[in-house]
């Protein structure tokens, strides 16, 4: 095993054990030899950026895990990583990536793309709500990854959610990354880049997950199982405002009800075959002047668009209500090398509930430019 090989304790990952019913629900679905549908929903590192391969990367090693320890039962992989995206995205997504086919258990992982923030702390918030309310009740993980240059990353908010809600999580700070700081090995044994692991750090990413679903199960086996908290997320009390639970993502293909105006804005009418064509569903522009309008209801309102790394671009101005304190510059040039970034940039956050109306307009346009702006959604929550 990889964390024995290491040092590495396990079980001191276990930031907080929570209500493990769900969990254990799950199993004993396997254990009859049902169909079970484990899913992920993250950033890069749920998506596997940097695995050698697709089986490589942790999320697919804890897939195997329930294959192998329940070999009468179906399971189902879903990955609904997708790289740079935060869970302000993942809440607006949801429903469509993970929810919709009918999981079991998910690991939630967004503690390097969140940042360690009240705003993050409500949006991640509003996305464990929607997914632990969600029809199938699903048994709900939370996993913290960890940037292992400095240590930074989103779990002191998210473990905020994770008691309050009494939902396990389990981190690779206390374990992966400790044993970095105490010179066991270094960062580059398990990732290129301080961040994304390589097949190793993936290894070691799952043992530390399967660790703790190594105990559930036996603990399950033994006869000692969590009783069912009835958990009913619609009578808790929220931590945060929680505006974001029930988010709304507008494209071109469901927009007909908002949409008021369009002067300049193409349709781009490529279809979407993965959840990783990120720049698909949008419109386009490419003239100063064109601008595109909707009317949305509810009290936050987000933009996203695609930043890239082919320059000049054109750059873009959202207003809502016509406010300039609701006002962002939507700057389609991205100043990275790796490749475009699908940005999700909050306009207004906490406005009184009820329609808003935000017009995108293109501000600066160069003779030059190397592709044009694209609107990729507009997300009410």
């Amino acid at each position: 095993m990889r964390a024995e090989k290491y040092g590495i304790d396990c079980s001191r990952g276990v930031m907080n054990r929570g209500n493990l019913y769900r969990i254990e629900r799950a199993m004993r679905k396997a254990m009859r030899g049902e169909h079970v549908t484990v899913g992920f929903l993250g950033g890069s590192i749920t998506q596997g950026c940097l695995s050698s391969a697709p089986e490589t990367c942790y999320a697919y090693l804890v897939y195997r895990w329930w294959c192998d320890t329940f070999p009468d039962a179906a399971v189902t992989y879903v990955n609904a990583g997708i790289g740079g995206t935060t869970s302000q995205f993942g809440v607006a997504r949801a429903d469509s990536d993970l929810l919709s086919k009918d999981i079991d258990f998910t690991i939630v992982e967004f503690s390097v793309n969140d940042e360690d923030n009240e705003h993050f702390l409500e949006t991640y918030e509003g996305l464990i709500r929607k997914i632990y309310g969600s029809r199938t009740a699903p048994a709900v993980l939370i996993v913290n990854s960890v940037y292992y240059g400095d240590g930074g990353n989103a779990q002191a908010q998210h473990i905020r959610i994770g008691e309050h809600y009494e939902l396990p999580c389990v981190s690779m700070k206390p374990t992966l990354y400790e044993k970095v700081l105490d010179g066991t090995y270094t960062s580059r044994d398990i990732t290129e880049d301080d961040l994304h692991p390589n097949d190793e750090g993936h290894g070691l990413m799952a043992e530390v997950i399967i660790s703790f679903l190594d105990r559930v199960y036996e603990e399950l086996r033994a006869g000692n199982e969590d009783a069912d908290n009835h958990m009913d997320v619609r009578k808790v009390t929220p931590v945060t405002p929680n505006a974001y639970e029930h988010s709304v993502r507008y494209q071109n293909h469901n927009c007909a009800s908002v949409l008021t105006e369009n002067d300049g804005f193409a349709v781009d009418g490529q279809p979407q075959e993965d959840i990783r064509e990120i720049f698909r569903r949008g419109w386009t522009a490419d003239k100063k002047g064109a601008r595109i309008g909707f009317d949305i209801e509810g009290s936050c309102i987000g933009v996203q668009y695609r930043k890239s790394v082919a320059q000049p671009t054109c750059i873009a101005r959202a207003v809502v209500d016509g406010d300039a304190e609701h006002a962002k510059i939507l700057d389609g040039n991205f100043g990275e090398t790796w490749g475009d970034m699908l940005c999700l940039d909050t306009v207004a956050e906490h406005l009184a509930y009820g329609k808003h109306h935000i017009e995108i307009e293109l501000v600066e346009t160069h003779e030059d430019d190397q592709v044009p702006f694209y609107l990729v959604s507009v997300i009410a929550s």
